[in-house]
């Protein structure tokens, strides 16, 4: 099975415009997550989806394939669409731009699971550190079956409790991988607007759990970090030089 890894990189970000081309210890964060996703398909198999010139220009001096997607596009999965119409494959996997410390080995198990369950989508998730904020607003926290699949998404914590003593230990955190069959994306992109939840979680998974898809959680390493802000360049900056 063709797998190809997909990178969903927008310039026009509401919380940090320009995020993929913004320096992580001298190189750009789009670059960082190239290089590692190229680890496990190859890099003839990365590909940047962008609505910006700049960026299709960063990225194809680094030597990667960008292609030019509509700047009309409502979510980074809705630009994966658009390059399942344009590129052949049979696992598209979409690892996010702002994920500068995805490991290979996690995008790996995604593709394996993908393979094994062919009519769910894959997404990864993993434990909420002591050091993150649970309440967090740029933190989908998920609730999944003891099968792993998807219950529920919400960037308010998840579950919750009536009583103290019943608050969860533990909470859990997407980890923005996910893989795809190429009708699953065309179904998607077709859609042509937000759905219900999806528009007031702003979390474009739902899109199929609202339609009823089964959705497979993947557990990912630990200590993910995602660039949402500026602000969180020097925790991964710092990260980084620790690994």
């Amino acid at each position: 099975l063709k797998s190809i890894i997909v990178i969903p990189a927008r310039f026009k970000s509401s919380r940090f415009p320009g995020k993929p081309l913004a320096k992580i210890l001298d190189k750009p964060m789009i670059q960082w997550v190239a290089e590692l996703s190229a680890k496990v398909v190859s890099r003839e198999n990365v590909y940047i989806a962008t609505e910006n010139t700049k960026i299709f220009n960063a990225v194809t001096e680094l030597g990667y394939e960008a292609i030019m997607t509509s700047e009309k596009c409502l979510t980074g999965t809705d630009r994966l669409a658009e390059i399942a119409k344009k590129v052949k494959a049979d696992i598209y996997v979409n690892v996010q731009g702002d994920e500068p410390m995805v490991k290979p080995n996690d995008i790996q198990k995604i593709i394996e699971a993908k393979k094994k369950y062919p009519d769910d989508v894959i997404n990864g998730y993993a434990t909420i550190e002591k050091d993150e904020d649970v309440n967090s607003i740029n933190i989908p926290k998920v609730i999944f079956t003891n099968d792993k699949r998807l219950v529920y998404i919400s960037r308010k914590a998840l579950p919750g409790f009536k009583d103290k003593k019943n608050e969860p230990q533990v909470y859990y955190k997407q980890v923005c991988i996910y893989a795809f069959n190429r009708q699953e994306l065309l179904t998607y992109g077709s859609y042509g607007r937000k759905s219900i939840l999806e528009q007031s979680e702003d979390i474009e998974i739902l899109r199929f759990l609202e339609w009823g898809k089964s959705i497979r959680l993947v557990k990912t390493s630990d200590g993910s970090l995602a660039v949402d802000e500026p602000e969180d360049i020097e925790k991964v900056e710092a990260a980084l030089k620790k690994e």
